[in-house]
């Protein structure tokens, strides 16, 4: 593994000593493994909320201050757990429409106090004396330091711990510390769970309902709070049942208790008197159970069974810092840069991990682009895994393919919805949610004009380039053939089939198109100058389909023949299929204009040009042109601007060994000199309107203009921490993002890649500003360490039974055996 502060050994508290000073204050020294703020900002609250999420995969909840139970001013608490979805409706812009939801969870966290019979303790209504918030990222711990005076100029310093336990994986826990600084008195902490939360974190979606549970029972004892609600239309089972202990400096107390409830909530009150300098600390235990859990027998019995086995704070902590090492110990990436990019590094991965961990591997569920940390796109599932996969293709292979048996499993409703809509094979959605269908929005809201607009985002049948590409990448790192087997293979083929029957055959030209789609671009949704629907010929759709299609043979190769029998009698199969597929992989229409120019899709060239300085002088933000354009009575469709990476995207997905290969089976003239002038034309006019581009844009420039692809690099860095979109991070974190630009580290400067014959390729081209890389990746059943400078790679496997693998350095081929390390310079 590689060598760094992660390797440090754990003390027997839990705690893994670094030695380095904590903050992200620019004027004190960064810790690239501690998220710092060292003030209150209530016009950041929500930001920080989403980017100080604790999770562990099955379940995060927001880094929202405690004492405000509902939404609030700037406060919102949000728990979700991974596929725990609703479905409500509503009638809007003339049509009854439904909307599943990736569902609010009853609210855990909730935990205040006061002191005698004063006012409940807010952050919001106290003269704060020293404020201090820390995501300490390489344990998993959200902490919360106030000293504050409150109206009665009583002095309190309030500390606050929580944590997501990432081996138990339903249990979290909240410790809160008071301590009576110049007072004396009763103290009463209250501590609820609340069922009455709603799912209102996206503002435009505020009118929507949102009102998805249903408390159905509750309990309360002295020790207890338990409440189990249930999801309205799709009737799953949410239990929340937590443990509270109070100690009174070191003696565990049993203070005077009061119990309430009403119809959605459950609450325990717990006074004692404190004298100066006396210190309180609570603690409050969860266990969160739902009727999706696997090897449990009823939600409110596993709960309260789990809490009475449940050890103190402390110890669950410890068991926390331990689990978190060994995370780090697979997938961190030791970068020789400034504090600030190895900060925001680790924070997406960190963020990266908590969504997509092991705990993942047992619950049918996808990764949604927003992740567990806010409502955005209503947690559905997008193509965003296309970004994520390469991250956990060489590091967590069993969640990879975890996520792809979620695809497995809407198998059946993509071959519904490729039938309904008259093609054959497997059409998945754009946005899947619960069982498979399409959740995509028929009708969505400009907030610029307050206007409803028609939805065709689901015409981006390109999802299903995303889901084969991820499956071949998946194969190619790790050699899994019984996946192939026994799932990979019959999606391969029934996508080929659904791509086979919309491609249309053309006598004139004696070429096939693909009309009626979008591409990754959703500011042209149509084309002005065609009267069909949506798009004809994009050419990212158009290539990557044949990509696809002329590599199938080669990825089924590998089946045993006994299997390749089954598979293809199964699915009725026929070879004369691979020569359809083959034929239609030569004979795509690939649109193109002006010098080499690949035009986005067939009659872009018609389009006409955006006056960009204007509207860059005229609005702080262009990002979302379409927006703006829409609320002037415009139309982006009629202008060349790209809301993200197109055509570009060819350049991002496939080598260009591989595109050459593509271009020339399509009879398309394609070399270094038309990759630059595609990369320049599109880059003047594409707005990044999604936080994916320009990791898309750094990617494709890292080997001709690093100045430029690091610059990108760090603006998509920034595009969470920073809020760059202007408040698009407190509805959730953009989990692609987040890890294309740890993957621009791990491939993009590294130039690492798997050819179809399973050779590891490399070829560095680190930015000035990073010295080297270190990381390790687990190909094909063996980990590597791997330290790459600009100009020199070294490469060692474990020891291993595995056979050789083989490494290629700057095109320089070696065999690198079990144990064995390999040096290279160029």
């Amino acid at each position: 593994m590689t060598s760094s502060n992660r390797d440090a050994e754990i003390t027997l508290d839990g705690h893994v000593q670094t030695g380095m000073a904590s903050t992200v204050d620019e004027e004190r020294p960064i810790d690239p493994w501690v998220l710092e703020y060292w003030s209150y900002e209530p016009a950041e609250e929500l930001l920080r909320e989403a980017l100080c999420t604790v999770g562990n995969g099955r379940f995060a909840t927001r880094g929202a201050a405690p004492e405000h139970s509902r939404v609030e001013g700037v406060h919102y608490p949000g728990t979700y757990a991974a596929g725990i979805y609703n479905r409500l409706a509503t009638e809007k812009a003339g049509r009854e429409i439904e909307n599943e939801s990736l569902v609010n969870l009853p609210n855990w966290l909730a935990v205040t106090f006061r002191v005698e019979d004063g006012p409940w303790f807010s952050i919001d209504d106290v003269d704060i004396k020293f404020f201090r918030q820390a995501l300490e990222l390489d344990r998993g711990i959200l902490i919360r330091e106030v000293s504050f005076t409150d109206g009665e100029g009583r002095e309190t310093t309030l500390t606050q711990r929580r944590l997501v336990h990432m081996t138990r994986p339903s249990v979290a826990a909240l410790e809160t510390n008071l301590r009576a600084e110049n007072w004396e008195g009763q103290v009463t902490v209250r501590s609820s769970i609340d069922g009455g939360v709603q799912n209102q974190n996206v503002r435009r979606y505020r009118d929507l309902p949102g009102d998805h549970l249903e408390v159905v029972d509750r309990g309360m004892d002295q020790e207890r709070l338990t409440l189990l609600a249930r999801t309205s239309q799709s009737n799953i089972d949410v239990v929340i049942g937590v443990r509270h202990r109070l100690w009174l400096g070191d003696e565990l107390v049993t203070p005077q208790s009061e119990l309430s409830a009403d119809r959605k909530r459950v609450t325990e009150d717990l006074s004692l008197n404190m004298a100066p300098g006396a210190e309180v600390r609570f603690e409050k235990t969860v266990s969160l159970k739902t009727g999706r859990d696997t090897a449990i027998s009823e939600p409110l019995v596993d709960a309260d069974e789990e809490l009475s086995r449940l050890p103190d704070f402390a110890s669950l902590e410890a068991e926390q810092a331990r689990a978190w090492w060994s995370v780090w110990r697979r997938f961190e990436l030791d970068v020789a840069a400034e504090p600030r990019v190895r900060l925001i590094t680790n924070l997406h991965l960190f963020h990266l991990l908590q969504v997509a961990s092991r705990n993942l591997y047992d619950l049918d569920a996808g990764v949604p682009a927003r992740g567990l940390h806010g409502e955005a796109y209503r947690g559905h599932v997008f193509w965003d895994e296309l970004f994520i996969f390469p991250l956990l293709h060489v590091r967590s292979p069993e969640v990879a393919q975890s996520l792809l048996r979620y695809r497995y499993r809407r198998l059946p409703a993509a071959r519904l919805a490729a039938r309904d809509a008259g093609y054959e094979g497997a059409m998945f959605p754009w946005q899947s949610g619960s069982d498979g269908r399409e959740e995509t929005q028929e009708v969505h809201l400009n907030p610029k004009s307050g206007r409803w607009n028609p939805d065709r985002s689901h015409r981006q049948r390109h999802i299903n380039i995303a889901i084969a590409y991820n499956i071949v990448q998946y194969l190619r790192f790790t050699g899994d053939i019984d996946f192939l087997a026994e799932f990979g293979a019959e999606m391969l083929i029934e996508i080929a089939r659904f791509w086979a029957s919309i491609a249309e055959y053309d006598r004139m030209s004696d070429r096939y198109q693909i009309v009626g789609v979008m591409g990754p671009d959703e500011f042209h949704d149509v084309d002005p100058g065609w009267d069909g629907p949506a798009l004809r010929n994009n050419a990212y759709t158009n290539v990557m389909v044949a990509w696809l299609l002329a590599g199938i043979p080669d990825t089924l190769e590998p089946l045993p023949s006994h299997q390749r029998a089954e598979l293809f009698a199964r699915l009725e199969f026929k070879e004369t299929e691979l020569a359809d597929w083959d034929e239609i992989s030569r004979k795509l229409v690939v649109p193109q204009h002006g010098d080499g120019i690949i035009s986005q899709f067939q009659g872009y060239e018609a389009l006409e040009e955006l006056d960009w300085d204007s509207y860059r002088s005229e609005y702080d933000n262009i990002e979302r042109l379409d927006r703006i354009l829409e609320a002037e009575d415009d139309s982006v469709s009629r202008y060349k601007a790209s809301k993200q990476a197109d055509v570009l995207m060819l350049f991002y997905l496939l080598s260009f060994e591989e595109l050459v290969d593509v271009f020339d089976r399509l009879g398309v003239r394609f070399d270094e000199d038309d990759l630059a002038a595609n990369i320049a034309y599109y880059i003047e006019r594409t707005s990044h309107g999604s936080t994916l581009s320009r990791v898309v844009h750094s990617w494709v420039l890292a080997r001709s203009d690093r100045e430029l692809s690091y610059a990108l690099f760090n603006e998509a860095l920034e595009s969470d921490v920073s809020d760059i979109q202007g408040g698009t991070t407190q509805e959730g974190i953009h989990l692609g993002a987040m890890a294309g630009t740890v993957d621009l580290l791990q491939r993009g400067y590294t130039g690492m890649e798997v050819d179809s014959a399973g050779v590891l390729h490399f070829k560095p081209r680190l930015p000035n500003e990073v010295e080297s890389l270190s990381l390790c990746v687990y190909f094909r059943r063996r980990w590597l360490d791997i330290t790459i400078a600009d100009d020199s790679m070294a490469i060692r496997s474990e020891i291993t039974t595995q056979p050789p693998v083989e490494i290629s350095y700057r095109g320089d081929r070696a065999t690198l055996a079990s144990g064995e390390t390999k040096r290279f310079r160029s």
